[in-house]
């Protein structure tokens, strides 16, 4: 697995492994918590198969990249983005971000804007701004689920994670998940093997990081694609008003499905993105 070095200040370097395939125009996929860029295999193949130029990276503490101590910050976290798509020398490229994915790309448009990009996809992402205050009431993050991640993380996070994972892929008032077993060890395997600080760390960075502004930036064609049964970044919270704030974007809503959309639903999901980057 290839990777770039990126000079972080006076901390130590970080590498960012990343994979490459296929040719045509290049859509970047950017992984959700707490997974890995291994996370995409449902995508890819049908990408690679319609013609496009597919990347997918593991994000700073996650999969094969670096596990500095510092670092888990979302202008980080766009500043690797920024390096990549440079050391690749991509444009015209599609953003897919995945859950806690979507802060990268909505921070990175905001940063360093979009001469790079022909169109970004929100898929069951972050932003706006997850955490419930005075000025941000339907905000789905408050102190009480802060602090169940922590104790989680800090506690038996394998445990954590993987009851996490659980409901990462069952839909809201159901009773069982939509997807294997197998698959859940998977992707709690995925998991496991993230940093614990950066796993930690990262989950105060989606709960608290503001994205209203970096909305407001983006000029290109959006998608939003979103599960209506999504329990942990809730459509109304989190999809419903990236839409509304980004004018001319698409909502897509997929009836049933849960957080981990692109694995129960993979056939539906995909063809709703291969039909937005047709189009």
């Amino acid at each position: 697995m290839p990777s770039i070095t990126i000079s972080d200040g006076d901390r130590p370097d970080v590498e960012l492994h990343y994979t490459d395939a296929g040719t045509g125009r290049p859509v970047v996929l950017i992984h959700g918590w707490p997974l890995s860029g291994r996370a995409w295999e449902g995508q890819v193949p049908d990408l690679v198969d319609a013609g496009y130029r597919v990347i997918t990276y593991d994000r700073r503490g996650f999969g094969e990249s670096s596990q500095p101590w510092e670092g888990y910050d979302y202008d980080t976290f766009a500043a690797d983005l920024d390096a990549l798509l440079t050391e690749l020398d991509v444009t015209d490229a599609t953003l897919v971000g995945f859950s806690m994915g979507g802060g990268e790309v909505a921070r990175y448009a905001g940063t360093y804007g979009t001469a790079r990009l022909a169109q970004v996809v929100f898929a069951s992402a972050v932003p706006p701004y997850l955490w419930k205050s005075d000025d941000n009431p339907d905000g789905a993050v408050d102190d009480d689920l802060a602090n169940w991640f922590h104790d989680g993380l800090t506690g038996d996070r394998p445990k954590f994670l993987a009851d996490f994972l659980r409901g990462f892929f069952t839909p809201e008032g159901g009773d069982a998940p939509l997807v294997s077993d197998a698959q859940i060890d998977y992707h709690a395997y995925l998991a496991a093997g993230a940093s614990p600080k950066g796993t930690l760390d990262c989950t105060v960075a989606f709960a608290t990081t503001d994205f209203r502004d970096d909305l407001a930036k983006i000029d290109v064609p959006t998608l939003v694609i979103h599960g209506d049964a999504d329990s942990i970044v809730p459509l109304e919270a989190s999809g419903a008003r990236t839409a509304q704030a980004i004018a001319g974007s698409r909502l897509v809503v997929i009836e049933g499905a849960p957080h981990g959309v692109t694995v129960s639903h993979k056939d539906e999901w995909n063809s709703h993105l291969l039909a937005f980057l047709a189009s």
